[in-house]
């Protein structure tokens, strides 16, 4: 495969969520030592809902900063928005309503997040997430066909396709024919979830307990790969793409007790993704991009 235009490489980010109840319930790290195992890992940025005086210290580990919203009703994130834009926040995600909130209301709040983040110089994407107006494809598709209705454009949308693989119990042969079918949204993201999942499970282990990947993230490797090109034959110019190897702890119910640590994982996650970006990158003609970090 032949890209015309390589955009830039991709950024990594971490989510404090990763760190709930490590490295035990009762001697959580604080919100300080989160953040700074995150910037000791290699992550370029953090993305959560961050009170102002951690905003401040994850700025002088020099994380970035992708902030959350709390969409699920229609008057739960505007000081939200705001505060966190005027602590140089550009670019949001969101949950979006509930799981019986109808498209027509969903896309209204939608249009009216999107439209007061692009007056104020941000971008907010609504994700695709279990117990939201997005939870299924065709919740999102009837969201997305109304949301471009009001605003003339496509949902901006953060991907995580593991609520998709699950709703439709898919096999690996079937996932990118099957959760790949919206190039041009995909195209135009700017931050993936990128959680390992199989059709029964919306998250799987990286590695198992010796330390080497386990065949479920190798066929989820495969998706990636598939939507890493499809990505990157988008149109560009464009910012760059962040990636959050997003591993949910117990306490959401999405790490088993048989796991590997989330937090573990998360680090494996990324570099994994990362050598696959680079690998796809150097089989193909296109202009060199920077090395991971640079």
């Amino acid at each position: 495969m032949k890209f015309h235009s390589t955009p830039s490489e991709p950024r990594y980010c971490a989510t404090l969520w990763t760190l709930d109840r490590h490295p035990t319930a009762t001697a959580e790290w604080s919100i300080e030592e989160k953040l700074t195992a995150i910037a000791t890992a290699g992550f370029d940025g953090v993305h959560d809902l961050l009170q102002p005086r951690h905003l401040a210290f994850a700025r002088s580990l020099k994380l970035a900063v992708i902030g959350r919203l709390d969409g699920r009703f229609a008057d739960t994130w505007q000081p939200s928005l705001h505060t966190q834009i005027d602590h140089g926040v550009t670019l949001f995600n969101t949950h979006l309503g509930l799981h019986d909130t109808p498209p027509a209301t969903a896309a209204a709040w939608a249009a009216a997040m999107f439209t007061e983040g692009q007056r104020l110089g941000a971008r907010v994407q609504f994700e695709t997430h279990r117990d939201t107006a997005t939870e299924t494809p065709e919740k999102y598709n009837a969201l997305n066909q109304e949301f471009t209705r009001l605003t003339g454009e496509p949902l901006p949308t953060t991907w995580d396709h593991s609520h998709f693989a699950v709703m439709k119990h898919l096999q690996p042969e079937d996932y990118a024919s099957r959760l790949l079918a919206w190039p041009n949204e995909i195209q135009a993201s700017h931050l993936f979830h990128c959680r390992p999942f199989n059709g029964q499970h919306a998250q799987v282990p990286v590695t198992d307990h010796h330390g080497k990947l386990t065949l479920e993230f190798h066929d989820y490797q495969r998706f990636t790969a598939d939507l890493f090109t499809l990505w990157r034959e988008g149109p560009t110019p464009r910012p760059a793409l962040w990636i959050c190897p997003e591993m949910g702890p117990g306490s959401a119910g999405y790490h088993l007790s048989t796991h590997s640590s989330p937090w573990t994982d998360a680090q494996r996650c990324r570099l994994e993704l990362a050598r696959q970006w680079q690998s796809a990158t150097q089989s193909t003609d296109s202009e060199t991009i920077r090395p991971l970090g640079a």
